[in-house]
């Protein structure tokens, strides 16, 4: 009997050894979800575990990662987890339908058949329920769950609470950040005298050429949140150089230029890696492939990616929109000026895949 609980306890070590630098690496609500009811269920050795999470706006519990069924929702005091919910207590049940608290609806909706249930509510810091973890039909010999492992969910369930609310401040953090940026970005555009239209067309322009040059989602998801940011530098460009109708001089170009530096210097203190991240891209969206651009001069591979990528996306939209200083150029003119300055001004390959693209990029121009 004692091998037999050395046995069951080396494995339930394995288990948090395997899965808790996974959950803590994981950044995503749905995939923390989906990892937290897979380490539930192999805690309790349960048929089917899910983490259900209170939607305080719709009245309702709901969850994606409910073993071999899609996203489910029910009232927020419905059943086994309504009860937690309520009473902030863990149930530990025998047979559900022998319960007057068990809703059958779920059952009814996947047809499955619930037995054995444990419920455990999830606290925040402040001691709220936030939700409910919930193990369905234990598996083994034995059919009912045992105290054991409601202790063992329990365990769970207060590493998993503050996984999940760890994830949300960090996500309402990023959203704030996303904000701030969109619009400062917005407010370099304003005083310039163009839409914030701009910067959104730039931001999802450069996201589709960073997934086609093979990016992965989450890398071109940030250059899509960041590359708002590149002309934040005009904020410090006088307005009757931004305005200006007809052709700069030298001295109100070399105004112009600056803005490239004013906008790296203001964004790269910020200890925010995604606004480091957008200095990056205002720092050298000007700069060509060929070393003639600014504010350094760099060539070829030197420029950052972020940067060659939002200096494609830059253009297109700036040739295709109007400005102070011009209207929009013909598309086949456009088409032409980047076949002739691919190599040039910009990466050959970035300017392939635009070329390949050219319908879903320059579509929404034609209308």
């Amino acid at each position: 009997m004692q091998e037999q609980t050395g046995t069951e306890s080396h494995r339930i070590l394995e288990l948090l050894f395997s899965y808790m630098p996974r959950i803590a690496a994981e950044r995503k609500m749905d995939n923390l979800l989906v990892l937290m009811a897979d380490l539930g269920r192999s805690m309790v050795s349960a048929d089917r575990c899910s983490l259900w999470l209170i939607d305080r706006e719709s009245k309702e519990l709901w969850t994606k990662v409910a073993h071999g069924v899609d996203e489910l929702r029910i009232p927020i005091d419905a059943g086994f987890v309504g009860y937690s919910v309520r009473t902030g207590n863990p149930l530990l049940v025998e047979d559900a339908y022998q319960d007057p608290r068990f809703d059958r609806r779920s059952d009814e909706k996947t047809h499955y058949r619930t037995t054995s249930v444990l419920t455990v509510p999830l606290l925040d810091t402040a001691g709220v329920v936030m939700g409910v973890f919930q193990a369905i039909n234990k598996q083994g010999k034995d059919p009912v769950f045992s105290q054991q492992d409601l202790e063992r969910l329990a365990l769970t369930a207060v590493y998993s609470a503050k996984t999940v609310e760890s994830a949300r401040l960090i996500a309402e953090q990023e959203a704030t950040q996303r904000e701030i940026i969109h619009i400062l970005g917005e407010a370099s555009e304003y005083r310039s005298k163009e839409t914030g239209d701009h910067i959104q067309r730039v931001a999802e322009i450069s996201y589709a050429l960073a997934k086609y040059y093979g990016l992965s989602e989450e890398e071109a998801e940030q250059i899509r949140l960041a590359s708002p940011m590149h002309d934040l530098g005009k904020i410090g460009v006088p307005d009757a150089v931004l305005n200006k109708p007809g052709r700069l001089t030298e001295g109100e170009f070399c105004f112009m230029k600056s803005h490239a530096i004013i906008g790296e210097s203001m964004l790269k203190t910020s200890k925010r890696p995604l606004l480091q991240f957008a200095a990056s891209i205002a720092g050298s969206h000007h700069e060509r492939w060929n070393g003639t651009g600014y504010p350094r001069g760099l060539k070829g591979e030197m420029i950052p990616l972020a940067g060659r990528i939002c200096a494609v996306a830059d253009v297109l939209d700036a040739l295709s929109s109007p400005r102070c200083y011009k209207e929009p150029w013909p598309e086949e003119r456009i088409r032409e000026e980047f076949e002739l300055q691919k190599g040039e001004q910009f990466q050959p390959e970035l300017v392939d895949l635009l070329l390949e693209h050219w319908d879903e990029l320059y579509g929404p121009y034609r209308s």
